[in-house]
């Protein structure tokens, strides 16, 4: 089972390491559901940690549709991320029509190369998150999916979560996401089938 701990602080990233965590994934701003963290926290961050740390590309709060503008700032923030010794990047956009935005998803995929990528989960705003899973595994670079099965919680997603890590195959890791905490982590594991789980307390309380 990997446990992969959401922090927003070097602190937490140490702490999250220490209680078990098998992976990070770094942001800022977690009350907007994670922003790209600054260059020195990441630096400093996968230089002190012995466990992959994966980091946020996201450059604003709000929907998920990027303009041009932000696309390129998106690659500045890769390049930041590599420099910085991150392991892979999360990132994720949807058309206004709401629908994975295939043309930069790809763009940016093949930019981050050799970094693996996560789409996180703009993929549950979706009518149909296993649609997404189709679409995502066409996509070279795209390793694995962040997604509570598109709904608030894991635990009441766990039927689709199911559908799509029979969809995603050998081809696509599925990430279980959505209030899974240490506490919990068992039963949704036995619930969905997955191997992979995310959340801010999947290693227990990380405020120090």
């Amino acid at each position: 089972m990997i446990k992969e701990a959401c922090v927003e602080t070097y602190e937490e990233a140490l702490l999250a390491e220490r209680q078990g965590a098998n992976r990070i994934e770094l942001c800022s701003d977690l009350a907007n559901d994670g922003l790209t963290p600054s260059d020195e926290l990441i630096q400093k961050t996968c230089s002190a940690l012995k466990i992959p740390v994966m980091v946020m590309i996201r450059p604003r709060a709000g929907d998920f549709i990027c303009s041009e503008k932000e696309i390129i700032r998106m690659k500045q923030e890769i390049d930041m991320a590599k420099k910085g010794g991150a392991s892979g990047v999360v990132l994720g956009l949807l058309t206004p029509e709401n629908e994975i935005d295939e043309k930069n998803t790809s763009l940016l995929a093949a930019y981050a190369q050799p970094l693996p990528v996560t789409f996180h989960k703009a993929i549950d705003l979706l009518k149909n998150p296993e649609e997404g899973v189709k679409i995502l595994k066409k996509i070279n670079g795209i390793k694995r999916i962040l997604t509570s099965g598109g709904k608030t919680t894991a635990k009441e997603g766990s039927e689709t979560i199911q559908r799509m890590l029979k969809l995603a195959g050998k081809k696509l890791t599925i990430l279980v996401a959505g209030k899974v905490t240490n506490l919990n982590i068992d039963e949704i594991q036995h619930l969905t089938g997955a191997r992979e789980f995310h959340g801010r307390k999947i290693v227990g309380d990380l405020t120090s």
